[in-house]
């Protein structure tokens, strides 16, 4: 054993008061690798995951305790290295002593590495180790992922079970009062108390006999039987009963970031709509929610094609169908808001009576078998779901493609079991959660966002606010159910987020709305969640907080590594010809590869997107760099185009627009080698609303860029004058942009335009031998171009922080306006520099906040 491996160990113990093992003396070699988990009561009890590796304990201090429920995450410090001699240890460290307290023995056994032995160094530096326990307590894969260090080089990790047989929902064996001692069979009191047991040697010292050494009784690696959900009582073959419930609570499915693997899974397609249980008895059909709620009156035409069902309760879902055949919930919500609801459908998925025969605890391929029967020949509104056995990821991935929610898996064999639980497992193409809506704002009088909280520990915390998705008809559909719930207190308890400018309204917290959203910041706010649509079938006090996703390292490898014309991964997107360059090199300027604009997008994403969101964006692609041949204009969703970039229909065109919703697909912009993103101006995911208007200064060859801060510098102030606030940014190029946020409050297009052309009007009119309106080049000398013209429908203008296919890798940097002063020089800005400065970006911080009503500028306007 290398005496640097335990120093720490040493250092921190006085082995002549303290009964744990120095180390110094050697243990039975064996021929599979060991692990202990000890609970341990010392200021705070906690549990030390020990894993054998080298001579030595490779550890972790896990606060809560290893859980065999997938879904819990939980926290493991890295400590010191423990000599293997500890695998024995159970006692009392004297107080006074680092440690002080009782330690257990609450498991142990064998682990196996699954990327093999020769790998296990390798994924601990890589901060991801996937491994197979095969304890007393603990059995089957897990996976421990760093996600941070401290300031000390120490790592904190988390500790997750994977989905397999060995699993348990909730945790039932999860550590408790009770525990007794794997090798003693004593209580913490007990070994506290010095109550002597007879205790089973694991990590037997040199000399000793071999028969003391503790042996397990399975291998690891074999599996162990699943668990069959509980029955409740019910007996295995269909019971007759006198009556048909009047309702039974619903099976509801656990949220898993991948679909379960193996043949005893069926796959169907997850539908966005209203969870519907239909109770059919005698020619007669009632729809209840999944709390029980009547809503038969709600779906007319669905009640009276289930009246002629065969007798019987189905589990289901109320759906709408948009023009391509995919669920759409705003449509469904619009129809039952209007009364329109002939063309809803219910999808039937599961099947729980037939007849008065209670078929619940029949596995779920024969209660679909009965379904199948049952649905034969019923309405075409009445639809029966069938299932898919391939891989459920193919399933996942076709349904993505398809721009669907996501799908559900079920185990064929499993009987159906009221409430939450691991027999039915929902993957999702993106993220989506339910909030409780506690409070919205306003700017001069104009709805701008939602703030949402969840319940966490018995509390409503706040999570955030929701600033996008609103569509003029949304906001006329929530707000005087908002009114209706106004009250004067904040219904948050804790930390509230920090709110700039705008009005803050408080509403009791009885909305739950349903919403996207990109992840979680470190403080466990969303990040970039859209609004999708309110939820009435679900109580505000049954939405609990999201679980975030563990932190996992990325995977894409330094470009010098990659072989010629080889593949890297960017946010679980792969990026063909990583190596492939876009910007050449000049000077001391290193040529910039398409993994780099890969990974640009993703350090730049979470700023980005709020700019882009639910907008048309247009893309110029350069498939063999800036100079290469090829360059294409690309606005319309191509053939083959990934389905992590939105497609969007737009009024007047057939073909659907690109649209960037979420940070992955600037990943799969990358990958097209999208060197440049080009986004309308309209009101997010209203495209015949303007939204802002882009002032573009663009300068004659012989002027100087003091000139161009000059004349950004007045547009701001004559804007300022009309009650506009307005933001700067580079162009990558010479220019600037001066862009200000616009309320159009039912203004079309023209109307704006035409206003921006009478702001740069009267600014040329004032100084003709600086500005000018005209586009003609050749009357340009010595003065800029006040381009209005991007104030347009269809006109565009460079993203914030969207690099430029120009020399040197430009990109178009937002600024505060201290910044556009003497001295200010864009080509600093570039691919390579920028992705530091984004972590601490204050510029355009205030931008939703800074909308103002264009129809009051225009009126200003035109009295000067």
């Amino acid at each position: 054993m290398k005496q640097s491996e335990l120093t720490q160990y040493r250092q921190k113990r006085d082995f002549s008061k303290t009964s744990e093992p120095s180390g110094d003396s050697k243990v039975v070699p064996s021929e599979a690798l060991r692990f202990v988990v000890q609970k341990h009561a010392a200021s705070h009890l906690h549990f030390d995951l020990r894993l054998e590796f080298g001579d030595t304990f490779k550890s972790w201090a896990v606060p809560k305790g290893p859980s065999l429920n997938p879904h819990d995450r939980r926290l493991a410090m890295e400590v010191e290295d423990h000599p293997l001699a500890y695998g024995d240890f159970e006692g009392t460290i004297p107080k006074g002593q680092y440690g002080g307290g009782t330690v257990m023995l609450w498991d142990r056994g064998f682990w196996a590495p699954e990327a093999g032995f020769e790998n296990i160094g390798r994924a601990l530096v890589k901060g991801e180790l996937k491994f197979v326990m095969e304890g007393e307590r603990l059995h089957g894969s897990w996976v421990l992922v760093r996600t941070r260090r401290d300031k000390q080089g120490r790592a904190n990790w988390l500790l997750i079970k994977h989905r397999d047989e060995a699993n348990v929902a909730g945790d039932a064996d999860g550590p408790s009062d009770k525990d007794r001692s794997v090798a003693s069979g004593r209580t913490m009191s007990e070994i506290e108390a010095g109550k002597h047991a007879a205790a089973s040697a694991f990590m037997t010292a040199e000399g000793a006999k071999p028969g003391a050494v503790w042996q397990s009784n399975r291998k690891v690696g074999s599996s162990t039987k699943a668990r069959k959900p509980k029955s409740k009582g019910r007996s295995q073959k269909p019971q007759t009963l006198d009556e048909l419930p009047a309702f039974i609570e619903p099976q509801l499915a656990t949220a898993a970031p991948e679909p379960p693997r193996g043949r005893e899974w069926a796959h169907e397609i997850k539908f966005d709509g209203y969870r519907m249980q239909m109770r059919v008895e005698d020619g007669e059909a009632v729809l209840l929610t999944r709390k029980g709620l009547d809503w038969s009156t709600r779906y007319p035409e669905i009640v009276s094609a289930g009246s002629l069902l065969p007798d019987g309760i189905y589990d289901g879902e109320v759906v709408a169908l948009s023009e391509l055949g995919a669920p759409d919930f705003a449509a469904l919500q619009a129809a039952i808001s209007n009364k329109r609801t002939g063309d809803l459908i219910y999808f039937a998925f599961d099947q729980l009576f037939d007849g008065r025969d209670d078929v619940r605890d029949l596995p779920l391929v024969e209660r679909k078998e009965r379904l199948r029967n049952s649905f034969g020949e019923a309405s075409p509104n009445l639809r029966y779901v069938d299932h898919f056995i391939e891989a459920g990821d193919t399933v996942l991935m076709s349904a993505c493609r398809m721009h669907l929610e996501g799908i559900i898996s079920k185990m064929l064999h499993a009987p159906y079991t009221s409430g939450r639980n691991e027999t039915w497992i929902k993957s999702k193409c993106r993220a989506g959660h339910e909030v409780v809506i506690g409070g919205y704002t306003t700017t001069n009088g104009a709805f701008r966002s939602l703030i949402a909280g969840v319940n966490r520990d018995g509390v409503l915390v706040e999570v955030g606010r929701i600033g996008t998705g609103f569509g003029r008809d949304k906001v006329a559909q929530i707000l005087p159910k908002l009114k209706a719930l106004k009250t004067a207190k904040s219904p948050f308890s804790g930390k509230i987020t920090r709110r700039n400018a705008g009005e803050v309204h408080w509403v009791r917290p009885e909305l739950v709305a349903e919403i996207e959203y990109e992840g979680f910041t470190a403080d466990g706010a969303l990040r970039q969640a859209a609004f999708k649509a309110l939820r009435e079938d679900k109580p505000a006090k049954e939405v609990e907080a999201a679980e975030p996703a563990p932190a996992t390292t990325n995977t894409a490898k330094p470009i010098r590594t990659i072989r010629p014309g080889g593949s890297a991964v960017v946010m679980d997107v792969t990026v063909t010809h990583a190596d492939r360059i876009l910007w050449p090199g000049a000077n001391d300027v290193e040529p910039v590869a398409k993994l780099d604009l890969a990974r640009y997008y993703e350090a730049i994403g979470d700023w980005l997107i709020p700019h882009i969101r639910g907008r048309p964006c247009s893309m110029i692609r350069y498939p063999d760099g800036i100079e290469g041949k090829e360059r294409f204009f690309q606005r319309h969703v191509g053939q083959g185009q990934s389905n992590l970039i939105t497609s969007v229909t737009v009024s007047g065109d057939r073909k659907p627009y690109i649209q960037f919703n979420r940070s992955e697909g600037l990943i799969a912009a990358a990958q097209v080698a999208a060197l440049e993103l080009h986004p309308w101006n309209c009101k997010p995911f209203e495209p015949d609303t303007p939204g802002r208007l882009v002032f573009d200064l663009d300068p004659a060859p012989d002027v100087a860029f003091g000139e161009v801060i000059a004349a950004a510098r007045e547009i701001r102030d004559r804007l300022g004058t009309l009650g506009l606030v307005s933001f700067c940014k580079t162009t990558g190029g010479k220019g600037l942009h001066v862009v200000t946020p616009i309320d159009a409050r039912g203004l079309d297009w023209p109307t704006a335009k035409e206003f921006a052309r009478q702001v740069c009007k009267a600014m040329a009119a004032d100084a003709p031998d600086r500005y000018l309106i005209n586009m003609s080049k050749a009357r340009r000398g010595g003065r800029i171009f006040l381009d209005y013209l991007r104030n347009d429908r269809l006109a565009t203008a460079v993203a914030p922080l969207s690099p430029r296919a120009r020399p040197g890798a430009p990109v178009s940097m937002p600024l505060s306006w201290s910044q556009v002063r003497k001295g200010l020089d864009p080509t600093k800005y570039t691919i390579r520099t920028v992705p530091p400065l984004v972590e601490k970006l204050r510029a355009w911080e205030d931008y939703r906040e800074a909308i103002r009503p264009l129809p009051e500028a225009i009126k200003r306007l035109s009295k000067q």
